[in-house]
């Protein structure tokens, strides 16, 4: 497998995924055609257009998913795919609608397709969209994603502030409640920071760290760089179906 897994498209000082344009470049490895899946946000045209004039500069040509009668078809004549961020339940029920689950994971996992996700895209590449942020607009048939990955995700990852006066949950307690009910790993990639998978390596990217959240265990910190392959030889045990 070859995955790209961003935790944001949009950085403060920069334009859309200008921060990750070398990653880019590097991950489609001189392919020049990209299918994009606009689902996570409901203007698909507009969303497409702003992916296109982002890539154009890198050569790449953009065509969105939704244009074809057969999105299925247009993922399987597709070098590389990118699954743009948004909200990830109405990404999630969109994939399951048109077929896009089964369509690009199994082309995914035959080393046929190059998988890039950003945010909402990031956390389709889990197993579920559990450890997402978003608020569920809309309810999938299942909570079940493509299990790109068999660890958990949680995009945009923002540290508690012990300066802050805000009463509610920080995202640390929100994952260790995941943790109470799942045994699966949860890798909080913060702002910046990216995921790069290749075959049955794994290492972070970008300018951010990220932070593992573990059962039982304190949040272990890892840096750019860092090799974090082990996260993908766990089963992972979800204490209710997907």
């Amino acid at each position: 497998m070859d995955l790209l897994l961003l935790s944001n498209s949009r950085t403060h000082g920069h334009g859309y995924l200008e921060h990750v344009r070398d990653e880019i470049t590097e991950f489609l490895a001189g392919a020049t055609e990209l299918a994009f899946v606009p689902y996570a946000l409901r203007d698909h045209d507009g969303y497409t257009a702003t992916v296109a004039d982002a890539l154009r500069p890198l050569g790449v040509t953009v065509t969105g998913v939704h244009t074809a009668a057969d999105p299925g078809a247009a993922i399987d004549a597709a070098p590389a795919v990118f699954v743009g961020g948004g909200n990830s339940f109405r990404l999630l029920k969109t994939l399951q609608h048109t077929g896009l689950v089964e369509a690009i994971g199994s082309r995914v996992r035959s080393g046929a397709l190059r998988y890039m996700g950003a945010s909402a895209g990031t956390n389709m590449a889990c197993p579920t969209l559990r450890t997402t942020n978003d608020m569920p607009i809309t309810e999938p048939a299942s909570f079940a994603a493509l299990g790109l990955v068999p660890f958990q995700i949680n995009p945009h990852y923002v540290d508690p502030d012990p300066s802050s006066t805000h009463m509610g949950e920080t995202r640390e307690q929100r994952i260790t409640e995941f943790l109470e009910d799942n045994d699966v790993p949860v890798l909080g990639i913060r702002e910046g920071g990216l995921l790069r998978v290749r075959d049955r390596s794994a290492r972070l990217g970008g300018v951010k760290g990220a932070r593992l959240f573990t059962r039982d265990a304190e949040p272990r910190e890892f840096v750019p760089g860092d090799d974090v392959s082990f996260l993908l030889s766990g089963t992972p045990r979800f204490d209710a179906p997907a």
